[in-house]
Order: structure tokens, then sequence, then C-alpha cells
């Protein structure tokens, strides 16, 4: 096997247990991958993602073509995990559609090619985000990009199920008992030692079953930031990642999981949940991610049973850390950090018993989207309170002035010239340093302190102009 080390983020060297023949999975997909022998001269470089605790997922590169790989681990499984077939059914149909997934290629059921079964999709070019608090972007941006998150969720749970031709894709009658069911025995055939909180949750879910067990929409089963793929530049989802868990069901257990990170222990070093809405302004509140999910999906944002599908997604990451551990055991597991989930199940258990007690009221009247979601910075305030006080000694003043200009000229050779007090009023504002206020490199605004501005502005159909603000265009009076 070729095991350079790749430029792609997040890959590196393929870990001991996982590598295979290289040799095999080139002649195969030069066989039945269109466009992979294009460069027969070049290379097959493999690297694997350090990313992920469940099936191994590897970056090829073969000349300039990129592409992802995802196989089953080695070695002993648990009952009805790493399902590869499944990941590539739903992504083939989600794809489709047109949803935001990596375009699956190619599935391989043959396991002597690599040892386990494969699967192959297009390299996504993109930004994952591992830190929750998102560092390094503005306010504005931070918050965009969880609004486009809980968008796509809510977009994912709008979709119908019947278009997408995933019959016997998962049961949805009784899907909350089922899922408490599964994971029990997950966590028992994977236990290494007798946690009495995961008993006690595990009772109260299967006796505090929703009355409303019948949900039929596709869920993904474990949808949260890292798993998506945002562009380059904007703040705009182009991939949701990891299917395994996909299936039909309730969609609040989507929710219930993706704002898991509101409550996560203190003592589970992944996630630095003490004080990250002081320092990162701009991420929501999961009332705010819970008011713009139900206002996509036209629902009433009282959500029942909600501290219900939150202990449930603490009982599922509690199994799963136990799982991640036991394959550690074993020895393949897909992650070289894989031995500290030991340590992760009993206070993800306890977080779910104390969340199976707590009362959950939300409503759209109590929620004030503005508080976080867009917040102006000191310069944008003081720039917005100079726009304002110079729109009423200035602008204003003149806009009858403007307006008796243009209709004086209006069947005139002089129709498009401009009266000569907006000349006059754009050096005052030049010198006033109110010019190019649009510029973030120029003026040092956000985008969310120019839209307060441009609102202004937009009270006077010249007054743009006067910033240097204007739009491509000509005057329509």
């Amino acid at each position: 096997m070729e095991n350079r080390v790749s430029c792609e983020p997040d890959a590196a060297e393929v870990l001991p247990q996982h590598k295979f023949d290289c040799g095999p999975l080139e002649a195969y997909l030069s066989q039945h991958l269109p466009g992979f022998g294009a460069q027969p001269e070049a290379k097959l470089t493999i690297a694997q993602y350090r990313s992920g605790q469940s099936n191994p997922t590897f970056y090829l590169q073969k000349g300039f073509q990129g592409y992802v790989l995802r196989k089953k681990p080695p070695g002993s499984l648990l009952p009805k995990a790493h399902k590869i077939d499944r990941e590539f059914k739903v992504q083939k149909a989600l794809f489709s559609i047109g949803f935001p997934v990596p375009k699956p290629l190619l599935y391989c059921s043959d396991a002597s090619v690599i040892g386990t079964e494969f699967y192959v999709m297009e390299h996504v070019q993109g930004r994952i985000f591992r830190d929750i608090t998102i560092p390094g972007v503005s306010p504005a941006e931070r918050a965009a990009i969880y609004v486009a998150m809980i968008e796509t969720l809510a977009r994912l749970h709008s979709l119908n199920i019947n278009s997408l031709q995933l019959e016997g894709y998962g049961i949805s009658a009784g899907y909350c008992k089922r899922q408490v069911s599964t994971w029990t025995k997950q966590y028992r055939a994977a236990a290494h030692q007798d946690i009495p909180a995961m008993n006690q949750l595990s009772d109260w879910l299967m006796k505090n079953l929703p009355d409303n067990d019948n949900e039929e929409n596709l869920i993904h089963g474990d949808f949260r930031l890292d798993n998506i793929i945002f562009h380059p530049k904007e703040s705009r989802v182009i991939a949701v990642l990891d299917w395994e868990l996909s299936t039909i069901g309730h969609p609040l257990s989507d929710l219930a999981h993706l704002s898991l990170f509101y409550f996560w222990p203190r003592t589970i070093p992944i996630v630095n949940q003490g004080s990250y809405f002081k320092e990162n302004i701009g991420i929501p509140s999961m009332e705010e991610l819970i008011s713009i999910y139900c206002s996509c999906r036209g629902l009433n944002p009282i959500l029942p049973n909600w501290n219900f599908f939150l202990a449930l997604e603490c009982f599922k990451m509690a199994g799963i850390a136990q799982g991640i551990y036991s394959r550690y055991l074993l020895g393949n597991s897909a992650s070289e950090n894989s031995f500290q989930f030991a340590n992760f199940v009993q206070p993800m258990a306890e977080t779910g018993l104390q969340l199976s007690k707590r009362t959950f009221r939300t409503t759209l009247s109590q929620i004030d989207t503005t508080r976080e979601l867009f917040v102006q910075t000191r310069r944008g305030q003081e720039i917005l309170t100079r726009v304002k006080h110079f729109m009423k000694q200035y602008i204003l003043p003149a806009e009858k002035e403007v307006i008796e200009f243009y209709a004086q000229k209006e069947n005139s050779v002089d129709q498009w010239k401009k009266p000569l007090v907006i000349d006059k009023l754009k050096e005052i504002a030049k010198a006033d340093g109110l010019w190019n206020l649009f510029l973030p490199a120029v003026s040092g605004l956000s985008q969310v302190d120019y839209a307060l501005i441009a609102e202004e502005t937009g009270k006077c159909f010249f007054a743009p102009d006067v910033f240097n603000c204007q739009a491509p265009g000509y005057y329509i009076i």
C-alpha cells in the first residue's frame, strides 16, 4: 500500500489495524469506476481520516482525482452495526433529488478486494468545523452557519420518503421503543463494567415512551456540526456526511441529538461547553434553533416529550461511546483516542437522567431571535449613529431639491445628470469618514453592521450614492 501523507485536512497515514493491499483496490476501481484510470501513470495514494469513530474513512488520490472510501472495520462487530450498504443506498437516493450529500459512485460487496465491503463517493471540497464554537469567524458568520445547519435538518425531515424509493429502509411504527431496545442490547453486548445509571436510564425511557411513536421521516441519526461540509467561502451546506445511523423514524431524535451540546457533561473533554455563549457571540440558543426548525417545517414550537428525546440521545451517545471502547479493546478502532471513551458512558447516562426530570417550555413569544443571531459591533453602532445624524442634518433636507431637479430634467438631454447638491454631500460624507461603508476592509464593519446602515440609507433614494454605497444603475423616479 502507498502510505503517503495526504494534503487533505484531517487525513494522515493509514493506521496499522486498517491497512489493506492497494493493488487489488486500484485494479478494481480501474475496471469499475468510470474516469478512475484516466491517468494510468499516476500512483494511487491512500490516507486515513482521523476524525470519526465508526466506519474507517479514507482519502484516495489518483493523479488529479480525489475520492473518499468508506468501509467496515475489520474483525468482530456488533450485530446490525456498520451497514455500509445502507449508507450507500440512502446517499444515492438523496443525491438523486438534489439534497446535499457527496455523490455516491460505487459500492463493492466483494470482501476479497480490501478485506471488507466498501463504497466510494466523490470528494467534496469545503469547510468542516470540528469545534462547535467555530473560532476565527465573525459572529454574523457563526450565526449564519448554525442557521444553515438547522435549515438543512428541517429540509431533510420535510422530504417525502415515498419519493425517495427507500422501501424497507426502516420501520416507522414504534421507532422510539425500538431505539431504546436496540441501544440497550448494543450497550449490554459491549459493556466492560456495570454502570447503574445506564440501567436506570434504559428503564425510564421504556416507561416514558411518547404517545405518538409512529412518525415516518427520514432521519440522519448523527446530525451534528462536524458531520457537515460547508461551502469554502459561504455559510452554505454543501454536503451532509456519515449516514450510518440513518433510518425511518421520529425527527425530534435528530433535533435532540443536534441540541446535546447545550447539555454536554463538563467532565467529558470533547466540547468546551462552559462559556461558549459569552465568548462566542452569534451561536444561537437551543430555543432559537428550535424556533427556526419549527418555522421551516410549519410546526408548533412547543415540542412534546422534548425531555424524552434529549434523554434518549444521551442514552444513544453513551451506547456509542461504549461501542467505541469495545472496538478499542478488540484492536479495530478507527481512532487513536478511542480508549478515552470508557470514561464517557457514565457522565452521559447521568446527564440523560437529569434531563429526563426537566420540564421544557419553548414558545416563539419567549424568543428574541435578534439577541444573539444579529449582533452589531461597537464600531457598527458608532457608524450607524453618525449615519443617522448625517441623514437628518444633510440628506433629508435636500430630498425635495433633488426630486424637483429630476422632475425638471425628465425629458431633456440632461436627464442622467446629477444635481450639484449630491456632489457637495458626497464631499462632506467623505470628509466625515462615511465613505465606502459597504467594503469591510475599508470600513471595518461586519455584514450585520452594514445591513443596519443600509436599512437607514434606504430611507432616501439617493442616500447610498452620497456614501458611495450605491448599486450600479440609474435612478428611476
